[in-house]
């Protein structure tokens, strides 16, 4: 049984102070800073939350009613007021700082008199101990570059800039300019004659993962890697970030971490850290993360080859030299991997005629620094509709299915909060999840995108346009939709490929349809010290209005999930957004391979949808009770349900069996633009690597039949009756 922070709290250690020797002391210390960090996220503009009552409901209302309740209930100062406790310290899970900020949602769950518990997790992750880096130049000086952000309020709590799950290491090699990193600017080098063997690599960020940028660099056989973030009037900011491979704890990976919870002796089954699955996840050569402005002095003083003519269109530094050298880097990382505990909060709302099938969602807690976009502005949105649940919940409201809030911890070191939790409840969410909503960085800046499945695409367009009650705040007196569509020329619906945030293992591993959210593309301050409530107030949203947008469409997108008697999935749009892959995939394969046993496999689905949609109608308009008509909803629901499950393939991506949905997940090519049939691109990558072109093609075919199998499977799932 799930237990509270009361009986776990000193767990945690922290890593930046130097802490008591005994470990009574420690234990001593940690509790009593969690508790004086509880009195501090209590008593700093916390709206005082009311408990739900048992007594008789006050007032008898529709669905429909009790979803106008849920959007006039908003308000901006409510939302500022959660994202400013939430944001008053740093908190880097694995720290006491970490846990405070868990007992404050643990705290507000409870306060509102909803259903709360706590899962605890033992996972990996990884911390600075010491790094240093200095540029000595062809005339002679020698310049320490800073490795701490200037020009930002200091606290003893924020966790130096670095790389998580690093290697330690030195290196000593002239400084070479690669870039985004990708294979193709080391062909650009590589045309002007540069060797960058044993160099260290300058490379700016882009779309490229921190992982690969590293990896590519040592296959490369450079020494060691360092990041900058072109970034508008923030310059000084440096972007932290993990350079692990995958998603969850490294030690467990496809099952659960041991979770504390459990009162046993026996802890859970680990890897090594020197296991090879282990050592597979982490890059050989060492990186760190350095300010826009660090890298422009150093980069500014590079001879040799001059930067190619296709780097320079975006590049906002005035680089003219690519090197290698004249100047040298002397560089020094040294890092710990220790085992941590993880906290993940949830709330539940039991339904009144469905309990066992669950609307869930989620958000991440952790952050590197304070987090007031990078994920406090999701948490603040989690919280307010907390606080609107519990109101619906006094006024007579009860869900019919269950919903469940989450917030996630350790999301920053790859998702390992939310990871290990699904990988331990998989059967469960395998028959009985809907759907998981997901909002990470709620609000980074201007203009609404989300990213979904495509049987909740109507859904999702539906729900914008009814959110009469939340303007678009970009724009006066016009809705979100009509904002969002002009913006776009059209719906514009984004895909959940990535292994960005917390969908990523519920879609990926476990089949959950899933919708991602958020306010604005980009933002000058991720994952740097500037990301504080200041920069929030200043320029994110200084009047909260994009924080009620989102909140409004998340929460009601879940009311209608839990409320809707025929679930509103539609599988009619899945269809069609498969034949589009389809149509792109063959007009790339150019008659090499067959493409003829995807689109069968679609015609079935797409036939199966159309009727699964025509008895929704249907059942959407009876409006007699009877034991008949509910089950052949919660039929029909477990059909539309379990559709999304028919993707999986249990033996997975080749090479990543982890990944198990073959139309959406990451490709081993990182620099592909292919979102979607993750298996079948991969064929084609590893194809154009081999002499033999025959055996190439009939590894793309059999990926091909995967896909269709997986395909014809959804439509099977969706028909519900046996072949």
């Amino acid at each position: 049984m799930a237990q509270s922070f009361s009986t776990t709290i000193a767990k945690p250690t922290s890593i930046f102070t130097s802490t008591p020797s005994s470990p009574l002391c420690t234990l001593v210390f940690v509790v009593i800073l969690c508790i004086l960090g509880l009195y501090t996220l209590q008593h700093h503009h916390r709206p005082e939350p009311q408990p739900v009552s048992n007594s008789t409901p006050k007032q008898s209302s529709s669905k429909n009613d009790f979803r106008d309740i849920f959007l006039t209930a908003a308000t901006n100062n409510t939302l500022s007021s959660y994202l400013r406790a939430l944001t008053l310290h740093p908190h880097l899970a694995g720290t006491p700082q970490a846990v405070q900020t868990a007992l404050y949602v643990e705290t507000h769950f409870r306060d509102l008199g909803l259903q709360t518990h706590v899962k605890h997790y033992n996972a990996l992750l990884s911390y600075p101990t010491h790094a240093s880096l200095s540029a000595h130049f062809s005339d002679g000086t020698i310049k320490d570059v800073a490795l701490v952000e200037q020009g930002v309020a200091g606290d003893d709590d924020v966790v130096r800039p670095y790389h998580a799950y690093s290697p330690s290491g030195s290196a000593y090699g002239r400084a070479v300019f690669v870039n985004y990193g990708r294979e193709e600017d080391y062909r650009a080098l590589l045309a002007q004659g540069v060797s960058v063997s044993g160099c260290v690599a300058v490379a700016r960020r882009g779309d490229l993962s921190r992982n690969s940028v590293v990896e590519k660099a040592a296959e490369k056989g450079m020494a060691a890697v360092l990041m900058y973030a072109e970034t508008e009037g923030f310059s000084g900011g440096v972007e932290r970030g993990t350079v692990m491979k995958g998603l969850g704890d490294p030690l467990t990976p496809g099952w659960a971490s041991s979770s504390v919870d459990v009162d046993v002796d026996v802890d859970g089954e680990r890897l090594g850290l020197d296991d090879n699955e282990v050592v597979s996840r982490f890059p050989k050569i060492p990186s760190m993360p350095i300010s826009a402005d660090s890298a422009e002095t150093i980069l500014r003083s590079l001879e040799g080859a001059r930067v190619p003519y296709e780097w320079r269109a975006n590049l906002k530094s005035k680089v003219a030299r690519a090197g290698p050298g004249p100047t040298m880097l002397n560089f020094t990382y040294q890092g710990v991997k220790k085992m941590a505990t993880i906290h993940n909060v949830f709330a539940i709302i039991r339904g009144s005629e469905e309990p066992d099938r669950f609307v869930l969602l989620g958000n991440h807690r952790d952050a590197w620094t304070y987090g007031s976009v990078d994920p406090n502005s999701g948490t603040a949105a989690l919280l307010d509709i907390a606080r609107r649940y519990a109101l619906l919940l006094r006024l007579g409201w009860n869900p019919r299915r269950s919903i469940v809030l989450c917030s996630w911890d350790a999301e920053e070191f790859g998702m390992i909060g939310s990871t290990e939790w699904v990988e331990q409840n998989l059967v469960n969410l395998g028959s009985k999840a809907v759907a998981y909503l997901n909002v990470d960085c709620a609000v980074q800046g201007p203009g609404f995108f989300a990213g979904a499945t495509p049987q909740l695409d109507n859904l999702l367009v539906e729900v914008t346009k009814k959110v009469d009650h939340v303007k678009d705040p970009d724009s006066e007196d016009v809705s979100l939709y009509e904002r969002w569509t002009t913006t776009n020329k059209r719906v514009n619906i984004q895909r959940l490929s990535g292994v960005d945030s917390d969908f990523a293992p519920f879609l990926q591993h476990a089949g959950v349809p899933s919708i991602d959210l958020y306010y604005g593309r980009d933002f000058p301050v991720y994952h740097t010290a500037f990301d504080s409530y200041n920069w929030m107030i200043k320029y994110g949203d200084p009047l909260f209005q994009r924080h009620v947008a989102v909140t409004g469409v998340w929460g009601l997108l879940a009311l209608h999930l839990a409320d809707d008697a025929v679930l509103p999935l539609n599988y009619i749009s899945y269809a069609a957004q498969l034949l589009e892959y389809t149509n792109m995939l063959s007009n790339l394969l150019e008659g090499s391979a067959s493409v003829h046993p995807i689109t069968a496999s679609i015609q079935e689905l797409a036939t199966a949808a159309k009727e699964a949609e025509e008895e929704a109608k249907k059942l959407r308009g009876e409006e007699t009770l009877g034991n008949v008509l509910v089950l052949k909803k919660r039929t029909l629901n477990d059909r539309l349900m379990s559709a999304e499950r028919g993707f999986l393939d249990g033996e997975g991506l080749q090479g990543r069996q982890w990944f198990k949905h073959l139309v959406y997940g990451p490709s081993c090519d990182h620099e592909s633009k292919m979102l979607f049939f993750p298996g079948i691109f991969d064929a084609v990558y590893q194809s154009r690597r081999m002499t033999n072109k025959r055996q190439g093609q009939a590894a793309i075919q059999h990926e091909i039949w995967r896909v269709a199998r997986a395909i014809q499977r959804a439509a099977y799932a969706l028909r519900g009756e046996l072949t």
